[in-house]
């Protein structure tokens, strides 16, 4: 796991090595760099995983022409390298050299037959070809800009602002999608023209011309094959696919672990990583002394039931606190979900032992595990009922419901369901998870923002992906979304921001594409069987977990925000989101926050998503945006 960055066109080696300087955190191990003045320049930091001596990068072709820098882990590079051996020199034992010498041979194809999670930066000298690559789920982070005619590129935006020729300007879309969705999709970042290379793609830079490549489709609704036709059969195809998906992550030279929180997913990943391990492995899980939150006592019996060494932390707003002020130098786009400080504080703890550890991350998105999922099937009942009935009679009933900061109660989601229900089927879904609705938008900006953002399209995101799916039942849209937008573009990377923050590779078997492509080929029924999700994980597991934790409500990884607004992170709230900060930047309305403010204060109403996303971007924009 490392840290990438580079140009090609103008820039100084200085520069080349303040920009590579940014990302040590990501790999404090060791540094590389190619560079050619007016040409090429390739920065890298390494954290040590595999081939400890000679592993370090760039890594070049036989002849030198050709030079990759990767962070990463390609987990097929032992079948891979067997069968390139016979005709290349290996000088290493690293998984990068084999991204080298399968492009020598198939071109640009080499990115389909890679399995692993991966940023890749390739200089063909040969062609003066620059080739920069993302894995097909985004696990790996890679942003781009053009300054004139140079191409600026690195793992996290902070190696790229680092360039002289990088001007840093809000992008104000993405703002508007950021307090919907709590991220921002890709391609877009929160700066105006910087870009993430989108996951499954492949960007190439060649005579001052920039070609898009896309060489994987994550698509739901396969044909229904005869091993996915019948549950049994089906089983047992997905048991030997994720045994395979596990060991492959074992991989290893450094101390790997597990992270358990308790719930099926993660507890599944850990049961399969102990049964092919050889001696017990450690498994690390975060308590809260709130009981709505505290997933500890199922972790610790999983923890019993399959054999781990397992480690317990408990954890207070005040480390949240110092979490949140910690990540603030490392979080170059503001992040809304709190779970990323959950995951930085289970990584901190980790990493006192591991420097690699398993999750369970992808299993509510591939197996509908959501009670969102839940919601639709009501939804459509709901949505029978004439509007002025829900409008005046039910709605005014519901938002009288006395407020409640349990994790997801019940009148956050009787309020939130009925929200909902006022807009279109496809954009259910981002107002039941999300922030803001529109309409609290248009509220909060100043005029001036409200003028510009007159015409955006708050639910661009999706749209997007729905447009593609229009054919597929609407649970399997509904899937489709989450593993696209919730997943792709929040989940998986605020898990690399909060691990690698701290030196720790995450991996995540069951997002492995074999795994998903299955997953996604399986009918409807197999996994959500009347109104409970994951059924397919759970039939899986029946016999291998305690019943009391396949059968047990959904929790999430998340903190108790809502109440600790009111305690412990109070006065981060009060001083980032004063009158005379909101005030000076001119983008928000001080008076609408200061509504939300106080009546989450007074528990009047459960704002804890707005004010989240709100403390999260003003945190953000007075680090990168002085």
């Amino acid at each position: 796991m490392c840290g990438i960055t580079g140009f090609l066109g103008k820039g100084s080696r200085e520069t080349l090595e303040a920009m590579t300087g940014t990302l040590i955190h990501r790999g404090p191990d060791d540094a590389g760099y190619f560079y050619t003045a007016d040409t090429i320049g390739l920065g890298f930091r390494r954290l040590s995983i595999i081939d400890l001596d000679t592993g370090n990068q760039p890594i070049f072709s036989e002849d030198g022409t050709i030079a990759v820098i990767f962070n990463g882990e390609i987990y097929n590079f032992q079948d891979l390298k067997k069968d390139l051996e016979d005709r290349h020199h290996f000088k290493t034992r690293t998984d990068t050299e084999v991204i080298v010498h399968l492009y020598e041979e198939v071109g640009e194809k080499v990115f389909e037959k890679l399995n692993g999670m991966f940023a890749i930066a390739l200089w063909d000298g040969r062609k003066k070809k620059l080739i920069l690559a993302r894995d097909r789920f985004g696990k790996k982070p890679l942003y781009y800009t053009k300054a004139g005619k140079t191409v600026i590129f690195g793992s996290e935006l902070k190696a790229v602002l680092k360039h002289p020729f990088v001007v840093r300007e809000l992008d104000l879309e993405s703002l508007n999608l950021y307090l919907t969705h709590e991220c921002i999709p890709s391609p877009r970042s929160m700066f105006k023209n910087i870009f993430k290379v989108e996951p499954a793609s492949f960007l190439v830079f060649e005579n001052d011309f920039q070609r898009p490549s896309l060489y994987y489709r994550h698509e739901a609704g396969f044909e229904k094959s005869g091993e996915a036709g019948m549950l049994e059969g089906s089983l047992k195809v997905f048991d030997a696919k994720l045994r395979e998906a596990v060991e492959r992550r074992l991989v290893s030279d450094v101390p790997l672990g597990l992270f358990l929180s308790g719930g099926i997913d993660s507890s599944t990943v850990c049961w399969y990583a102990q049964e092919l391990s050889k001696r017990p492995m450690n498994s690390f899980s975060i308590g809260f002394s709130d009981t709505d939150f505290d997933e500890m006592p199922d972790a610790r019996l999983i923890a019993s039931r399959i054999g781990t060494t397992h480690h317990e932390k408990m954890l207070d707003s005040k480390e949240v606190k110092d979490s949140v002020m910690e990540l603030g130098g490392h979080l170059d786009e503001p992040v809304a979900d709190t779970g990323i400080y959950l995951i930085h504080c289970v990584s901190k703890f980790a990493k006192q032992h591991v420097t690699v550890a398993l999750s369970g991350s992808g299993g509510d998105e591939l197996f509908m595990g959501y009670q969102t999922f839940q919601a639709n099937k009501f939804a459509f009942l709901a949505s029978a009922i004439p509007g002025p009935i829900r409008r005046q009679i039910i709605r005014p009933f519901v938002e009288r419901m006395p407020t409640s900061f349990g994790k997801v109660s019940t009148d956050y989601k009787m309020k939130r369901f009925f929200l909902g229900l006022e807009y279109a089927p496809e954009h259910r879904d981002a107002i039941w998870i999300g922030a803001f609705v529109p309409e609290e938008k248009r509220e909060l900006y100043s005029p001036d923002v409200r003028r510009c953002l007159a015409h955006a399209n708050d639910f661009s995101a999706v749209d997007r992906i729905i447009n593609t799916a229009k054919e597929l039942p609407y649970l399997e849209q509904v899937s489709l979304m989450y593993q696209k937008l919730y997943m792709m573009e929040n989940i998986i990377p605020y898990f690399d921001r909060a691990s690698m923050a701290v030196s720790l590779e995450v991996r995540s078997p069951l997002l492995d594409y074999h795994i998903v492509d299955f997953a996604n080929s399986l009918p409807e029924n197999f996994k959500m069987r009347g109104l409970k999700g994951k059924y397919f994980l759970k039939k899986l597991m029946e016999k291998r977990l305690p019943a009391s934790v396949l059968h047990a409500k959904k929790r999430g990884g998340n903190i108790p925000v809502a109440r600790w607004l009111r305690e412990g992170l109070k006065d981060i709230m009060v001083g980032t989101l004063n009158k005379n900060r909101v005030e000076r930047d001119g983008i928000f309305q001080y008076e609408s926050i200061k509504r939300l403010i106080d009546e989450h204060l007074a528990v009047k109403k459960d704002n804890r998503k707005q004010l989240w996303s709100l403390i999260a971007f003003q945190l953000w924009k007075e680090h990168w945006l002085k």
